[in-house]
């Protein structure tokens, strides 16, 4: 395949950010011609190639302050302004194939808005290399400690990096403003461990170093050191409050950060949140991985169809290819030497030996020798063979554990769960198994063993305010089989037959979810295509067989299970051709798909490689040992992985996955991660969730103006156009029933939660209806997909509109905009035909004249009473009610509002009180006489006023574009920006302050 370019040196040139590929030992061999610098110009972004004409002038100004990067995350813009996120540190963790494997262990994110910015931040990044660099050296005294990437691979000759570059947690060499070079001493100082292992032992602080650090004052373990980005760092996404490594990660932030510019939108105030976010989700959180020669994102039986001259990048999975969409601006340029596809979950690996005829008594030798590669495997192009002489009995293996989650549905815990409209479900992993031999030599056999693990896939949510929450289960019964049915179609297509494992409890709240998962898998059994094969279900009450920390009961379900799993069986390679595909696939859920089920494929990964090994000719059950700790411990990590990603704490019962002993010091250590869980769903799960949204191109950057106005945002997977579409059809037949009645329209609006109010908050997303004779209300529950309520109003009783601005919160500049937030108000004077019913078990009507009479109607009747005392005459004119309806933003961060052009929010109130004119206009006679018309105006002002509400007075005073004496619409603020100032409590305030402060 195309070479990638493994370094690149980023600097700050006069028109943008210059990304320049660094040459490597044995460029010539295996790159056919060099790729070229690009630039990211400053201001808007636009990547582009520099052309041949400037590279003398680029190479010139290489030469200030710059830093090197191993690869690009992407690009990406909020608010106008845009951040390029590159790769500076990584950390080799495997090698498949005889290739390197990285995890990315830190990220430079560099503002792309002037060169000054820029170059501020570059410089910077450079300081903190540099730091890191000499800190590193200064404490490397580990003899493993790898001196170069790799050695060239068979496919190219471009593998090996320049001489000291590092893998074991290495951070890019910062380059030396004026580019000279440096001096021997200097050179062989700092680079020491590229020059053999006794240059880089006497040179470290076992040898020279040590006498100098003593003459400096300092000792081995009382140096203070910086926070390194390789060394070490906390996996957690979120990181510790308070740490050495976020306090680094605050005060690079705050200098990376450009100047608020002129008139900020309403998520500029977020950038900052936002950065440190991009820091932590692609650097330190250690949990996106990524390879310059092989695809990660497909396992060994999907890539047999992909050609192998393929760019990595168009090779790639989109399911699992996590930079795609920051990679955008990059990808339509074409030079795809920068497309490095990064993947998110855990690649793990571990040698160790097995003896076909292991000794029946205890042995000075061992019949199973470890090598535990804890954090990385040797920087070789292969791992070496033990330097331990084996029996000739004996044979050494490479087991590596490989999960891939997928982008779809992708989140955070209580705020992605279930499925979406199209299938797919939250929290998606595919984890792979492959046993190899440690030279993945092509004469010897590989195997892949392929299981996932994912969220029930129905419609479903849960309160993230309490530790064990109850399951409400949401949409209708047939829009829950579509997603489902969709869910398993994909799947099988994709792997072949399903075995599907239930671990969710069978009794209590849990049953909920599973009772409802049983039905649909019965269903979808039932109707089924000819053809096509059974969904295998096994429900297994993990919680109940397990009862009093009993483990060990989990091979109940490998009893149960046991004979499918041989039947599905592995993909095994040979001589670089498959010789079976694995038959099937096991997917396995508990309610968030971490614990228990981690404990359950670990079981069964440790079934399917003592059959993989038994066809090799060595029985594991005569092994001396049988604790399998390796396995365990590797099978532990990919689990703690998986839960930090999606519930931001390492997994419970990892006590039990690990020793495979359960006691009470596990069970106190998952009630602190359960606490953990608590708070984190509770505050930083909100702001994190848009971020990763963002970062993967489901929702625009409005959703960080969406996010400070409500401190929540809405789920992309779920399609609001076509929901809509469904609730006003669902509507139609619900509330119209009088066949005879012509349906011209209906349209989704925002309207008080309180009818006959026009500022009563919240308010909600209700169905407008018209027909020729009436008008209809519905409010609608878009959990159930079912109206739980209508009103109904005659035309003929419609005796006015108003048109204008409705402000009805000023926390956020987006609740301000007047040309944003506008709305109308229907008044009519209520009949006997005018109706309010609401859907319950038995159903209610209440009309508009015996209803239920709201507290201006009682006042009337006081002050009537109080009148007819004083003798005053009551007027006759009946009592008269409102509509307030409000405009939906026209702008919306779900992607499916970015690609259609919606009317904005004027226009949409235009066109709906234009109709309803049009109808009632049709539907009774004109006004008679001018007291009639006049009597509009003025009731619309005694109504408002007599519930309290905010109307703006003298409003046609100040409409020049008001209509004359007699019309229909009126055009005048309905709640104006400096009356809803006015109106605004300084309760309401202190709330949004505070939501601010624990949530934004």
């Amino acid at each position: 395949m195309p070479g990638l370019a493994r370094k690149l040196l980023i600097f700050a040139a006069i028109d943008g950010i210059i990304i320049q590929p660094l040459a490597a030992k044995g460029n010539a061999k295996g790159q056919q011609r060099p790729i070229t610098p690009i630039k990211v110009k400053y201001g808007d972004a636009a990547v582009s190639v520099v052309p041949r004409d400037q590279a003398t002038s680029v190479d010139a100004a290489s030469s200030a302050s710059s830093f090197e990067a191993f690869g690009i995350i992407g690009l990406f813009t909020v608010a106008r302004l845009s951040y390029l996120v590159t790769i500076t540190g990584r950390q080799q963790v495997a090698q498949i194939r005889g290739h390197p494997v990285y995890v990315v262990t830190d990220v430079a994110v560099t503002p792309c808005k002037s060169q000054e910015e820029a170059a501020t931040a570059i410089d910077h990044t450079a300081d903190k290399q540099r730091r890191a660099s000499a800190e590193r050296h200064l404490h490397d005294t580990s003899d493993t400690e790898s001196e170069i990437d790799a050695q060239p691979s068979a496919i190219g000759g471009d593998d090996v990096d320049e001489p000291g570059t590092q893998s074991e947690g290495e951070v890019s060499e910062p380059r030396e403003p004026g580019g000279g070079k440096t001096g021997i001493a200097e050179d062989v100082y700092k680079r020491g461990g590229s020059y053999g292992s006794f240059a880089k032992k006497w040179f470290g602080n076992k040898g020279w170093m040590a006498p100098r650090r003593r003459s400096l004052g300092l000792s081995g373990a009382g140096v203070a050191t910086a926070a390194l980005p390789g060394d070490d760092e906390p996996e957690s996404g979120k990181g510790a409050q308070g740490s050495p490594e976020e306090k680094e990660l605050s005060s690079t932030v705050v200098r990376e950060k450009v100047d608020t510019p002129p008139e900020p939108t309403a998520g500029e105030s977020l950038i900052p949140k936002l950065l440190r976010m991009a820091h932590i989700w692609f650097g330190t959180s250690n949990s996106f991985y990524f390879s310059y020669d092989i695809d990660l994102t497909r396992s060994t039986a999907s890539q047999e169809s992909i050609a192998r001259h393929v760019p990595l990048h168009r090779m790639a999975d989109p399911t699992f290819f996590w930079n795609q969409s920051l990679l955008k601006p990059f990808t339509a340029l074409g030079e795809e030497a920068f497309l490095l596809p990064v993947i998110q979950g855990f690649v793990g690996q571990r040698s160790f030996v097995v003896d076909q005829n292991p000794p029946q008594v205890d042995s000075q030798l061992e019949s199973v020798e470890l090598s535990d590669m804890a954090a990385s495997l040797p920087t070789s192009s292969a791992p070496e063979p033990s330097s331990t002489q084996h029996r000739p009995s004996e044979k050494e293996y490479m087991l590596t554990v490989l999960s891939r989650r997928s982008i779809n549905r992708a989140g955070l815990r209580y705020l992605r769960r279930g499925v979406d409209e199209e299938g797919f479900a939250a929290n998606w992993v595919e984890t792979e198994q492959i046993l190899s031999t440690p030279s993945w030599g092509p004469s010897s056999k590989l195997y892949s063993f392929v299981q996932v693990r994912g969220s029930i896939p129905l419609f479903f949510t849960q309160s993230p305010w309490s530790l064990k929450p109850i399951p409400v289960l949401q949409h209708s019964p047939d829009a829950n089989f579509r997603a489902f049915s969709k869910h398993f179609n994909r799947l099988s297509n994709t792997y072949g037959s399903v075995q599907l494992v239930n671990l969710v409890e069978k009794h209590g709240v849990e049953a909920i979810i599973g009772n409802e998962y049983q039905r649909n898998v019965d269903k979808y059994n039932e109707g089924r295509p000819e053809g096509t094969k059974l969904l295998d279900y096994e429900w297994f009450d993990f919680h109940s067989a397990c009862r009093g920390m009993k483990f060990q009961n989990v091979s109940q379900l490998l009893d149960i299970l046991g004979e499918k799993l041989e039947k599905t069986g592995s993909t095994i390679e040979l001589d670089g051709k498959l010789q079976c595909i694995q038959q099937g696939v096991l997917r396995t859920n508990c309610m968030d798909c971490l614990d228990r089920t981690n404990v359950c494929q670990s079981s069964f990964g440790k079934f399917m490689l003592d059959l993989q090994l038994k066809e090799e000719g060595f029985d594991m059950s005569a092994q001396l040992d049988q604790e399998n700790r390796w396995f365990n411990t590797l099978w532990a990590d990919n689990g703690d992985a998986i839960s930090k990603q999606y519930a931001s704490t390492a997994a419970m019962k990892g006590d039990y996955t690990r020793t495979r002993k359960r006691d009470y010091r596990g069970m106190v250590n998952d009630l602190g991660l359960s606490l953990t869980r608590f708070y984190n769903g509770m505050v930083n799960d909100y702001f994190s969730q848009a971020a990763i949204d963002f970062f993967l191109g489901n929702v625009s950057s409005l959703v960080f103006d969406e996010f400070e106005t409500t401190m929540r945002t809405k789920d992309p997977g779920v399609s609001m156009a076509k929901m809509r579409e469904l609730a006003i059809e669902t509507s139609q037949k619900i509330a119209i029933e009088d066949e005879k009645e012509d349906f011209i329209g209906g349209w989704t609006v925002l309207s008080p939660h309180v009818s006959d109010t026009i500022k009563a908050l919240p308010f909600e997303e209700v169905v407008l209806l018209l027909t020729d004779v009436a008008l209809y209300l519905c409010r609608f529950d878009w959990s159930l997909d079912k109206v739980s309520s209508f009103e109904r109003v005659e035309l003929a009783h419609v005796v006015g509109i108003k048109i204008g601005t409705y402000i009805t919160s000023t926390m956020s500049s987006t609740q301000t905009d007047e040309a944003k937030n506008v709305g109308m108000v229907i008044t009519y004077e209520p009949g006997k035909t005018d109706i309010k019913r609401t859907n319950t078990r038995s159903l209610s009507t209440t009309s508009g004249e015996s209803g239920t009479k709201t507290a201006s109607t009682a006042s009337a009747r006081v002050s009537g009473i109080f009148n007819t005392i004083a003798g005053k005459s009551e007027p006759a004119t009946p009592e008269r009610r409102k509509v307030a309806l409000k405009a939906i933003y026209a702008q919306s961060a779900l992607s499916d509002g970015r690609s259609i052009k919606r009317l904005t929010e004027l226009e949409q109130v235009d066109l709906i009180a234009a109709e309803i004119e049009r109808v009632v206009l049709l539907s009774q006679p004109p006004p008679v006489d001018k007291g009639t018309t006049l009597s509009t105006d003025t009731a619309q002002t005694d109504s408002a006023e007599s519930t309290g509400d905010a109307v703006s007075p003298g409003a046609e005073d100040k409409d020049t574009n008001a209509p004359k004496k007699g019309g229909f619409i009126e055009r005048g603020d309905i709640i104006s920006l400096e009356e809803a100032r006015k109106a605004t409590g300084l309760l309401e305030q202190l709330g949004h302050t505070i939501k601010k402060l624990v949530w934004a």
